[in-house]
Order: structure tokens, then C-alpha cells, then sequence
């Protein structure tokens, strides 16, 4: 069966226009659930159609279009009393195919369509919701190791959907990195931190691990990018040398467009008004990466005034208690022996420690403003900022890439690439090359390669939109946050309050209540 090609040759028109209507519009391949469908209505028995269903399943989950003229050939056969098998079909292009009597396609079709709504290829279909479902990821920063000459810093990533814990160091990133930006010129790929060569403190170190959280998790939420072998390679793999690793099995790679299925198809994924709208969505993204820079710059306010804050009261706090520990006793030099500073230095302990309280709440509050704030502004300027490298990219010209293309196809053609360790096996190497043969003139079209960049364009421009809607939350948690805020900052001060009261000679209570209710101030 697997010799016998249908695809081409003198296949009758039903084939053609049955494979169009039920095929899909991405992969031009057929679901399981559609074929199954499209058996029944063949009212052949159930035997008859499990022998055809062994005779064509690819073991794949879909059919190719030759799966499916095979299977619509041995319909058409059983039809006529023979039985099913490879033998009907040796001799294919020396006689006519028969049609299979079908009846009424309109169920299998609905269903078809159906199943192929969300793979428009000119439609991500993907909310933020449906994004963050894709992967989970966590960075952590693990006990600093000493080497034979420079400390270095590890950390420990975590896939949920890899279900995996590697440890990797920051050149492994920088690796990776290089081999997305490569793979693929024309999608997202989020900028790395500065690597720091003087020595890092701790506070550069959590900074760095909190882009570095950022940029896995933006490559693990990718749609297309996350799927890529190395990808699955960075997640997994447990060796040693991880950063040379991966450029020797990945570094001959082509990219997306020399192996995509939608490259020869590019020039119908991108309708005449194309250019106009990439103009005009560049702009509009930029003047949203403005206003979110602007919005970052107050939260970053808000956190560090927090911080203040939190400074100022635990000062205040100290001052007290150096107040309260003051050595001298009354002074006879107080006017009549007045003990109001020694009644006052009682109280200053307890209030002491109260701002204390006050400015952990403080802390708290920073703390919250930079991790919902702060952090999730970060990673939206994170894909805003993709997007202007990607645009800047594109505008100046696919040219370079087609050369570095061409360059890699010759390369293979010359040295078949190897497959060293796990991720990129012979298999996966072999079918690489044999994709970049099948598609030899589509790689030799410039133009097609343009068409390609600006589809990938409008598709990363959707997946920008679909991150907007961080902002959103943004705002939620902001409210929420000041609100929470606020009130434990107001318990602290209700606890205060009545400390302090008794603190003060009643002449000066009285007064206060006399500024409470705009009597006049006491001085």
C-alpha cells in the first residue's frame, strides 16, 4: 500500500472535488473522524469497512489526499463485491478508478468544517487565557556552585508540559536564543537580559531570573515556536555542555519558511491590502508600546514609594524607641516637675513596634505592586517590543535571510546532517532535507519568502493582541491591590492611634478634638 501513489495521474474529478470540500485548509489532509464519517455512507458493512480503515490509516490521527483516494478507490471496489486489499490498486494507472456511491455528503462536510474552524491559517483564534494554558513555567535560582576559576549561576527550569526540571546556565540561554532567532526570523522572539561581566549582586541576579521567567514562558506559550524540536531539546534534555549541545545538533537547521507547509501558499495568505494594514498596525503597536512604557514607569513609582514608606516608618519607629530609651529622668528644671515627657516615654515602645508593623505592611504592598504590576507590565513590553524588532526586521528586506537560506539548502544537499542526541535523531534530520528537496523552487522564490514574512507578521500582530489583554488585569489587580493596601494600612494606624492617646495630658487631647472639629490649631 505504501508504494501505490494515487495523488497524481488520472484521478476522476469526484476525488479532486470530495478531497477540497472535507480536506484541511492548512495541512490539505484529511481528519480520522471526517474519513470514518464518509465510510458509513458507503453502507458497506462493518467488517469490510474496518479492512479498508487497516488498509489506509497512517497511524497518524489524519489521511493524506492519497490516504483518502486510496480509501475512496476500495469503497468504490467493495462496492462492486471485491475484496479489499493492496492487490486492487497495483495496477491503478492502467485503468479507470471507480466512483463510490456516497449519497448525501452534506453531514460529513459540516463536520469537516467543524473540526477545521480554528486552522485558519490567517486566523490565530487563540485568547490570552487559551495561551497560558499552553505551558506553565518556573525559574529558579539554585545554590551557587563555585567552578575551577569563576563562580557561575545556575537556574532550574520547570515545564508543566514537558513535565520536566533541567538546570541551565545563562550561556544556554544565549545559545537558545540564537537558534530560535534563526529558525524563525519572522516570529516573536523576545529579547534576552544583558549578561553582566563584573560580578553580580542579588539584586541583579532576581532581576535576571525574572526576564529570564519571561522569555521561556513567551517561548513556551508560543504557538508555533513552542512545537519546534529545540524547544523540546532546551526543556529536556538532562547532559552535560548544554549550550554546545544544542548548537551542534540545531545550528544547520533551516528555517520556518524552508519547511513550512504554508510557504508555497503564502501569496494566497496575504490579500492586496496587506501592506497598508501592516503599516498601519506597526503604528498602532508602537503608540501601545508608548502608553504601556508610560503606565510601567508609574507602577515602578508606586513600588518604590511603597518602599519609601516602608523606610520612612521603620525610621520613625527607631526614632521613638531611642526616645523611649532617653536615660535622663525628669529634670527639675521642667516647668512645675511636669511629668508629661516621662508619662510620654512609656508609650513609645509600644508604639514603636506598631510602625514597625507599619512597615511590613509597607513592604507587603511593594511587594504586591511589583509582582502584579510591575512584573506583568514587564511582559507585556516584552511582547511589544518583540513585535517592533520583528517589524524592523521585515522592513529591512527578507533578502539576507533568502541568501542564508539557499546557503543552508546547498549546504545539506552537500552533507547530510547528523543526528547526535535526543531531539534530533536521523529520522528527524532525514525528513528535514527530504522537505527542503520538495520544496526546492518554493525556498528559490524571493517573493514568496515576503509573502511569507508578512503573513507571519499578521499572525504575530494577532498574538500581540491577544497578550493585551494583560493590561486588563493589570488595572484589576491595581484596584485591588490599593484597596487591600490601604486597609492594612489603616488597621495599623486604627491600632496606634489609641497608644498614643494615652500618651498625651488631657489638655492636649482636648485640644486635638478641637482641630478634629476646625476649633483652631493649637499653635
Amino acid at each position: 500500500m505504501a508504494s501505490t501513489d494515487l495523488s497524481s495521474g488520472s484521478i476522476p474529478p469526484f476525488y479532486r472535488e470530495l478531497h477540497e470540500k472535507i480536506c484541511s485548509p492548512t495541512s490539505g489532509n484529511v481528519e480520522r473522524e471526517v474519513f470514518k464519517s464518509l465510510l458509513v455512507k458507503s453502507q458497506l458493512s462493518s467488517s469490510v469497512l474496518s479492512q479498508i480503515w487497516e488498509l489506509v490509516d497512517s497511524k497518524t490521527g489524519y489521511l493524506s489526499r492519497n490516504g483518502l483516494y486510496k480509501g475512496l478507490a476500495l469503497v468504490a471496489f467493495s462496492q462492486q463485491g471485491k475484496h479489499p486489499s493492496d492487490k486492487l490498486l497495483e495496477n491503478v494507472e492502467s485503468q479507470a478508478l471507480p466512483i463510490p456511491v456516497l449519497g448525501d455528503l452534506t453531514e460529513v462536510e459540516l463536520l469537516a468544517q467543524r473540526l477545521y474552524r480554528g486552522n485558519n491559517p490567517a486566523k490565530l483564534n487563540l485568547t490570552y487565557t487559551d495561551l497560558c494554558k499552553l505551558d506553565t513555567i518556573e525559574v529558579n535560582i539554585v545554590p551557587e556552585k563555585k567552578g575551577i576559576f569563576l563562580k557561575h549561576v545556575e537556574y532550574q527550569i520547570m515545564s508543566k508540559t514537558f513535565n520536566s526540571v533541567v538546570h541551565r546556565r545563562y550561556n544556554d540561554f544565549v545559545s537558545l536564543h540564537e537558534l530560535l532567532l534563526a529558525r524563525f526570523p519572522y516570529r516573536l522572539i523576545p529579547k534576552l537580559p544583558p549578561k553582566k561581566i563584573v560580578g553580580a549582586d542579588s539584586q541583579f541576579l532576581e532581576e535576571r531570573r525574572r526576564c529570564l521567567l519571561r522569555f521561556l514562558t513567551l517561548i513556551a506559550r508560543h504557538p508555533v515556536v513552542s512545537k519546534d524540536p529545540i524547544v523540546n531539546f532546551f526543556f529536556t534534555y538532562t547532559g552535560e555542555e548544554t549550550q554546545h549541545k544544542i548548537r551542534e545538533a540545531f545550528r544547520r537547521v533551516p528555517d520556518e519558511f524552508a519547511t513550512s507547509e504554508l510557504s508555497s501558499r503564502a501569496k494566497e495568505l496575504v490579500p492586496p491590502e496587506t501592506l497598508t494594514e501592516f503599516a498601519n498596525s506597526r503604528d498602532q503597536i508602537r503608540v501601545i508600546l508608548s502608553g504601556i512604557s508610560r503606565l510601567k514607569n508609574i507602577a515602578d513609582c508606586l513600588a518604590c514609594r511603597s518602599h519609601s514608606y516602608a523606610v520612612d516608618m521603620a525610621e520613625l519607629g527607631t526614632q521613638l524607641g531611642n526616645l523611649a530609651a532617653e536615660p535622663h529622668g525628669n529634670s527639675s528644671w521642667a516647668s512645675g516637675g511636669s511629668t508629661v515627657w516621662h508619662d510620654m516615654k512609656k508609650g513609645f515602645h509600644v508604639i514603636a513596634k506598631e510602625f514597625n508593623l507599619l512597615s511590613a505592611r509597607a513592604l507587603q504592598q511593594a511587594v504586591r505592586e511589583e509582582t502584579m504590576l510591575c512584573e506583568r507590565l514587564n511582559f507585556l513590553l516584552d511582547v511589544l517590543i518583540a513585535h517592533k524588532s520583528l517589524s524592523e526586521r521585515h522592513e529591512r528586506g527578507v533578502s539576507a535571510d533568502h541568501q542564508r537560506a539557499l546557503s543552508t539548502m546547498l549546504i545539506l544537499k552537500k552533507r547530510q546532517m547528523q543526528g547526535v542526541i535526543r531531539g534530533t535523531d536521523a529520522d528527524t534530520v532525514e525528513y528535514l532535507e527530504n522537505k527542503m528537496v520538495a520544496q526546492e523552487s518554493v525556498i528559490a522564490n524571493v517573493e514568496l519568502r515576503n509573502s511569507f514574512s508578512l503573513h507571519c507578521l499578521h499572525m504575530e500582530t494577532q498574538l500581540v493582541h491577544a497578550h493585551l489583554e494583560i493590561l486588563a488585569t493589570v488595572l484589576q489587580s491595581l484596584v485591588n491591590v490599593q484597596i487591600r493596601g490601604h486597609s492594612e494600612l489603616a488597621e495599623v494606624w486604627k491600632l496606634i492611634e489609641p497608644t498614643i492617646m494615652k500618651c498625651l495630658p488631657e489638655k492636649t487631647i482636648t485640644g486635638l478634638n478641637g482641630i478634629d472639629n476646625n476649633e483652631g490649631p493649637l499653635i
